[in-house]
């Protein structure tokens, strides 16, 4: 499935790199402004079986435009990709250009084996929305360390027979959070606890729409013990007690609650333009009874998931990988890119391309247009720093708060605790 390989951002994987000292010795050369020429590798992440042919016609543009060059493409699988990454970067075996995600190139960076563009390839800077230049930045350091690359977000969906079913205005969906869990409770009652609204328990990006100041500024310590946070916390307690939200929340993954939307068991989920086909395939009758509106936030800001390519600081030939590592995500490849999969372009002006402008009547281009829309001022809320181990001690700790084993500022207070500890370990 694309839907997997694409999604791929949002899934934040630990990257130990104890082993790779800090980055001393290095061969690599940081002037990307000589000669482009040599034999460079370039690894992507699971997307060879989708995308073969259209990676093989960008590697050969671009060394019939540079016949110095040659680029040889590996493509590691989804399953262990961050392992695969640890080990190379330990064994001084990583490729010249990366395909990472921003968790992946934090450990890389503090390891001195990421590429800092905001010094090698400056003047590319003004090609890419700002959100999407400024994502791969690391709390902390300064320098950016990887060129954006393709960008992802969506909508929320909802069930209007389901909102009708409770009474409530299927045309008019939730905007606002007090609308979000009001609307709710009264789905739940009137259902008698059979219809819960939302499937997943609130993660570390949930509280960053909401507002709540994730971490400090000098990127130091996590700080979403807040009021706000714990407010946040207390209404999903809420929820939970009056099965508003679904009681397989603790263990959900998105694919169950996707499926839990699909049976009517859920009254809304969060998805993309893929979603629509996967509705009218194998649910027509909610297909016919969609409803599509904004991610809900406080903040005026949606969220965005973004992947970048990342030049290795110590390539042998640095002005080759920098400018393969920009010909791949430059707007005319990231643009005839996203027309193949329902991603988005991180390119300057991209996103007011007809094709993401013009309506003509379908879903999937409503949901498309509205997407790149939000997209423009987008954030990428799950913290650079926030590893696998973290958001399983924020689960954790949320989980015993919905069951009432501990109040909800005990749970956030234990479990930046915890994860304050997991940062000075990364450090």
């Amino acid at each position: 499935m694309p839907r997997r390989a694409l999604a791929a951002a949002a899934v934040a994987v630990v990257l130990p790199l104890s082993a790779c000292g800090s980055g001393d010795d290095s061969s690599g050369s940081t002037d990307a402004s000589g000669k482009i020429e040599g034999n460079i590798t370039f690894q992507t992440w699971n997307l060879r079986a989708n995308f073969k042919s259209y990676f093989e016609g960008v590697i050969a543009d671009f060394e019939k435009k540079y016949p110095d060059t040659k680029v040889k493409w590996v493509d590691q699988p989804a399953e262990g990709y961050a392992d695969k990454i640890s080990a190379d970067a330990a064994g001084g075996t990583l490729p010249d250009v990366v395909n990472v995600s921003p968790d992946l190139v934090a450990p890389l960076a503090k390891a001195g084996l990421a590429l800092d563009l905001d010094k090698s390839a400056a003047k590319y800077k003004k090609e890419y929305l700002d959100g999407a230049w400024a994502s791969h930045r690391i709390p902390g350091m300064t320098g950016t360390y990887a060129f954006p690359w393709y960008l992802n977000t969506g909508p929320l969906f909802y069930n209007k027979s389901l909102f009708n079913d409770a009474g409530l205005d299927p045309e008019k969906p939730p905007t606002t959070y007090d609308e979000l869990f009001s609307d709710a409770l009264e789905l739940a009652k009137k259902s008698d606890g059979k219809v819960a609204t939302l499937a997943n328990v609130p993660t570390v990006e949930d509280f960053g729409r909401y507002g709540v100041q994730l971490m400090n500024k000098e990127g130091t310590a996590f700080s979403f013990n807040d009021a706000k946070g714990i407010e946040l916390l207390t209404k999903y307690k809420e929820l939970y007690d009056a099965k508003a939200l679904d009681s397989q929340a603790l263990t959900a993954t998105p694919e169950s609650s996707g499926k839990k939307f699909l049976t009517g068991a859920v009254a809304m989920n969060p998805g993309s333009a893929l979603d629509l086909g996967n509705f009218k395939k194998q649910a027509p009758n909610l297909y016919k009874n969609i409803g599509i509106t904004d991610q809900i936030t406080s903040t005026g800001k949606v969220n965005m998931y973004v992947m970048g390519v990342m030049v290795n600081s110590r390539t042998k030939h640095t002005p080759a990988a920098v400018a393969f590592a920009h010909y791949v995500t430059d707007a005319q490849n990231q643009m005839s890119f996203a027309k193949k999969v329902a991603i988005f372009p991180s390119t300057a002006g991209s996103l007011d391309d007809p094709y993401f402008t013009k309506e003509d009547g379908t879903d999937e281009t409503r949901v498309r247009i509205a997407a790149a829309k939000s997209l423009k001022n987008a954030v990428n809320y799950t913290p650079v720093l926030f590893s696998e181990q973290m958001k399983t001690a924020l689960r954790n700790e949320v989980a015993k708060a919905l069951q009432g084993k501990e109040s909800p500022k005990a749970a956030l207070d234990n479990a930046v605790k915890a994860c304050n500890t997991l940062l000075k370990q990364q450090g």
